[in-house]
């Protein structure tokens, strides 16, 4: 039995310092070391983050401001195109009417057998 004994510790890790956890100083050591140089790049990071939130508010009221410009051409863009429906309806209307006027026109020059004649204008 000794022997089998014997025979697991020849296989199980032995221990050496250098392969030990770290102690509780030098973890201790690590974390101050990591916690300083977090201190003294957070001025840094507050500045930055500062810098980033006037700039997302600058881009934010440009944003708005050219927002309020798409939409008062756009207003426009409609008022103009009412205005060229209200033309195209009155251009028809007259167009309709020169047309019955010429048709009256042939219909006296027929009756009163004037010849028609055509001009280029």
């Amino acid at each position: 039995m000794e022997n089998h004994m014997d025979q697991q510790q020849m296989f199980m890790p032995q221990h050496d310092d250098a392969y030990s956890m770290p102690v509780q100083s030098e973890h201790h050591d690590y974390y101050n070391m990591v916690q300083q140089q977090q201190d003294e790049r957070q001025p840094q990071l507050e500045r930055r983050i500062r810098e980033l939130e006037r700039q997302n508010e600058q881009q934010t009221r440009e944003l708005t401001r050219l927002s309020q410009e798409i939409n008062r051409i756009n207003r426009e863009i409609n008022r103009i195109n009412q205005e060229i429906s209200r033309l195209n309806r009155n251009d028809e209307q007259h167009t309709r009417r020169i047309q019955r006027l010429n048709q009256r026109l042939r219909a006296v020059e027929n009756r009163l057998n004037i010849p028609y004649v055509g001009t280029d204008f």
